[in-house]
């Protein structure tokens, strides 16, 4: 018999595959659709882990089912290939980033290949490539041109906002924009130059630019959106984050807060995953109170949403970075001031929220109550963030924990408002319940009365209104590096923004000789003099680029029609495959690059580019596969901390690094640079070797942690098919699990009794019977209806299992029939598509296995024929016994009372009550 080889079977599949040309997908109206696709990877330059295919592998299973299942599956693979990721690779390795991109692509479709994806190669995107690219510049144009009408609740083109200015000014405007944008009539309008309109039209455009304070990272060169820090460090590279005021672009994605929130529900994804969005967006209902400042002009304008604590107010508190802090601080405390904004501008809006210690630093202004007319205090204080609300609270400490502990800490007012803050000297009571007190004109109201109430009574004093707040920003869309998308735009000698044609696009990076980013916030383009200047007539080019998500908050779209020169996406392609079925990635991308491309999407409808509002119907999260690390302890070496880790590769079983070992790491790694072997290491020691003991972790696997394995070695060992398997198999793909191949073993085995199944002759031939019995028929049937069940789930570890279970109830048998070993390699297929290519081809059949049709189960081998009863006396079982299916409870009675096994517990004695649960159970009660 022919001994399974799976580098030939890999070998002989693959070449039929490319032969064939069967993953190659076109529109075919006669089928339903299916657009299964994988999160957006990046290039790195470390290549795939083998945490990195689990949602490949997924996601690969459900397209090859569902193309068994009839469906015309378009199932796509690309790069986003332009951003900080390969940036940051190529300056560590001293390289061109277009030459490091375009060899890590070539890396990773290398080992994709390898594990057998049925990915439509010709359909992949890249998005540093001009092509790509030109239709990303075209879109931030239409962005650029648009702005949002709230009363239709769309976007629509700037020129129609225009026509209104011309008409009747903006009085009447009801449109998403800055909120100080300033108010004009039709002939103020018109008597506007053409700089000072096109600055008022900026306040509008969903693509705008305007200074702002950022997330400045010096060590990155660059700005970063909120999404991409955590723990106050960038996300990349782990580097200090600033807070800066700079000029930058952003995207008005605050325009679709309330269709971003709405369109959720329409969305089958996972509860936690549309929480995570709903916080990020932060719906809030409320009023905003304006309070006039005493001797000045200005009012501060607050956002609450319990405005009906407004008489509880006993001071305020502005965000360090607020407008006003400049202007209506005194002289006395103008020093103390700015020392105190200087230590917050060192820390990040996280770092801030974080921060458990109260600080903060009076103005010496007040602010005048615009209900009692109260004189308040303004302090300025790090736990207000300018980026939320409007950067000023009205201080209520009797309702809220923060408040209170700062009125504590300096000594300020705590007012009672409600009768039932019996317990104010010790902490605050942020109820609604019970009735007010202290409140003037609702005193005696309970909270459905008094809110508005004092709406009312503020609208009447022009001083607050009641509105809709969200903690969603407009996202920041400019960066401060060289390896992302230019912006298609230019200033003219007067300083205005102009587009490029349609006809000038793709702008193109320019060749530079430094593309390092500059710690003093200009790119590196800024060097590229010749190509910021090349449009002359005194016009300059921008040279901040696009960040990474502009490339993959559309790119799901270019699939659909990846070769099209007249637009990003054609409308008949689009109209076939509208949206993603099904998307399976990460959490991490929660509230980045998902929430990004529901907008674009979004913005992509309103122009009737798309015919779907949402891009992806259905969202699997697959978990993480965790890398084990060996990591020194705090004792083991003198001025080296606890926690850093070792390549594994040095250590010897028993997680010991000797003394050899430890040398070489201290050559070549600088955190040892100091360690003196003799003094500094506590030894152990065993048969006259010096070692120490390590310690192990389960956490992410990265390079950079040592804990990386890498899929190519399980693939050389194992092969692709076993790796693919195993994956699946190690548990629920939505779940973390630790990289542990004790049970691979098993999964290569089961392989190979499938292999043995078919009975392989040296000719290459099957041997089989043409019919199959009833016996084998039962477990195929069972087979086929539990892989279907479990894969609409979305269970693929126990699709295996199931298949474990069928093969060994199958090998147990001599020889099985055709309808069996045909019907196999169909199940298997989508999990282990290699060995089913081949043996699809063993039984003689023509074509591809994964054009074959998924088979349906036939009930009347579900069902059994006989049942096992466990037989109880006075309720302890005492054996088993198969039982016809067929009986009623009197014959299953009759059938047990017979039993030899059955008399000897019995012992002549007539039982006082037989109880019978058909198909459970049998009690006899002596």
């Amino acid at each position: 018999m022919q001994e399974f080889d799976f580098q030939s079977v890999e070998e002989e599949a693959r070449k039929k595959w490319n032969e064939l040309h069967v993953y190659k997908v076109d529109i075919d109206t006669s089928k339903p659709k299916y657009y299964v696709l994988d999160m957006f990877p990046y290039p790195s330059g470390a290549g795939l882990h083998v945490g990195h295919p689990l949602g490949y592998i997924a996601s690969d299973i459900f397209s090859r089912y569902k193309r068994l299942k009839g469906y015309n599956v378009l199932h796509p693979m690309g790069f986003d290939a332009f951003g900080l990721p390969a940036e940051q690779y190529a300056l560590q390795t001293g390289q061109h980033p277009a030459k490091t991109t375009k060899d890590n692509i070539e890396t990773y479709k290398r080992q994709l290949g390898k594990i057998g994806f049925s990915y439509d190669w010709s359909r992949e995107v890249v998005t540093a490539e001009p092509n790509y690219y030109r239709w990303t510049q075209w879109i931030f144009s239409q962005l650029f041109k648009s702005w949002y009408n709230n009363t239709a609740e769309k976007a629509q083109a700037i020129t129609e906002l225009i026509k209104i200015f011309e008409q009747s000014g903006n009085l009447e405007v009801n449109a998403a924009c800055d909120e100080h944008t300033p108010q004009f009539t039709a002939e103020e309008w018109k008597a506007f130059s053409e700089k000072e309109q096109q600055d008022i039209l900026m306040h509008y455009r969903l693509a705008y630019q305007s200074y702002s304070l950022v997330n400045w990272c010096p060590g990155l060169g660059t700005v970063l959106a909120n999404d991409e820090i955590v723990n106050g460090v960038s996300e990349r590279g782990g580097f200090p984050v600033e807070r800066k005021k700079m000029s930058q672009w952003f995207l008005r994605i605050t325009a679709y807060a309330e269709r971003l929130l709405t369109g959720l529900d329409t969305l089958d994804w996972s509860v936690s995953m549309k929480d995570m969005q709903r916080n990020w967006i932060g719906k809030s209902i409320g009023a905003k109170v304006s309070f006039p400042v005493k001797n000045h002009d200005e009012e501060i304008e607050v956002f609450t949403t319990r405005v009906d604590t407004i008489y509880g107010v006993s001071f305020m508190t502005l965000a360090p970075e607020h407008e006003l802090v400049e202007k209506i601080t005194t002289a006395e405390y103008k020093d103390a001031v700015q020392q105190y904004q200087k230590a917050c501008a060192a820390k990040s809006d996280i770092e801030r929220q974080q921060e458990k210690k109260v600080s903060g630093q009076f103005t010496g202004a007040y602010a005048i109550h615009p209900l009692s007319k109260v004189e308040i205090p303004i302090y300025i204080s790090d736990y207000v963030l300018l980026g939320y609300g409007t950067g000023a609270v009205m201080a209520v400490p009797s309702g809220d924990e923060r408040d209170y502990r700062f009125a504590k800490h300096f000594d300020l007012p705590i007012i009672q408002i409600l009768d039932i803050q019996d317990n104010l000297e010790n902490e605050a009571n942020p109820a609604k319940e019970g009735k007010y007190v202290n409140s003037d004109i609702i005193n005696g109201m309970s909270y459905s009365e008094a809110v508005p109430t004092v709406i009312a009574a503020l609208e009447k004093m022009d001083k607050g209104t009641g509105t809709i707040n969200y903690r969603l920003r407009d996202a920041g869309f400019s960066r401060q590096r060289y390896w992302g998308e230019p912006f298609p735009v230019y200033y003219d000698k007067d300083g205005i923004i102009r587009l490029l044609d349609d006809e000038q696009l793709p702008l193109t990076l320019p060749e530079v000789e430094k593309y390092q980013p500059t710690a003093d916030g200009h790119s590196p383009l800024a060097h590229a003099t010749d190509w910021v200047n090349e449009l002359g007539d005194g016009k300059t080019r921008e040279t901040d680029t696009m960040p990474a998500f502009a490339g993959s908050s559309w790119y799901f779209l270019r699939y659909m029609d990846p070769h099209n020169e007249q637009a990003f996406v054609g409308q008949d392609a689009q109209a076939y495959w509208q949206n993603v079925d099904l998307y399976i990635g990460g959490t991490e991308h929660a509230v980045g690059h998902l929430l990004y491309s529901r907008f674009w999407h979004k913005f992509f409808k309103d122009n009737a580019w798309v015919s779907t509002e949402e891009p992806f119907k259905k969202l699997v999260n697959q978990g993480m596969i965790q890398g084990r690390s060996l990591m020194t302890k705090a004792d083991s070496i003198n001025g080296v901390p606890e926690g850093v880790r070792v390549p594994i590769m040095l250590c010897s079983p028993g997680d010991k690094l000797y003394e050899d070992k430890l040398a070489q790491l201290i050559q070549s790694d600088n955190r040892f640079a100091n360690v003196d072997l003799e003094k500094d290491v506590n030894w152990e020691n065993t048969e006259g070797k010096r070692y120490i003991t390590l310690h192990a972790e389960v956490e992410k696997m990265s390079k950079s942690k040592f804990n990386v394995v890498n899929p190519d070695d399980m693939i050389g060992e194992y092969g692709a098919d076993t790796f693919r398997m195993f994956e699946m198999f190690l548990g629920p793909i939505e779940a973390h699990k630790p990289w542990d191949i004790n049970g691979i073993e098993g999964v290569s085995k089961f392989v190979r009794k499938v292999w043995r199944l078919y009975n392989i002759d040296e000719n290459g031939q099957a041997n089989f019977n043409e019919e199959a019995s009833k016996e084998e028929l039962k477990v195929l049937h069972k087979a086929i209806k539990k892989a279907e069940e479990d894969i609409e789930r979305f269970s693929f570890n126990t699709v295996v299992s199931g298949l474990m279970i069928a093969v060994n109830e199958w090998t147990k048998m001599k020889k099985l029939g055709r309808a069996t070993l045909e019907t196999l390699p169909i199940l298997m297929s989508p999990f282990a598509p290699f060995v089913s290519e081949v043996l699809w081809s063993k039984m003689g059949k023509e074509g591809s296995v994964i054009n074959a049709a998924f088979p349906s189960y036939d009930e009347q081998y579900l069902k059994e024929d006989t049942v096992n009863y466990p037989v109880s006396f006075n309720g302890k079982v005492r054996f088993q016994l198969e039982v016809d299916a067929s009986f009623d409870k009197k014959q299953v009675e009759e059938f047990v009372l017979v039993q030899e096994r059955t008399q000897h517990y019995i012992q002549n004695q007539n039982p006082k009550k037989i109880i019978v649960v058909l198909g459970k159970i049998v009690n006899i009660v002596m």
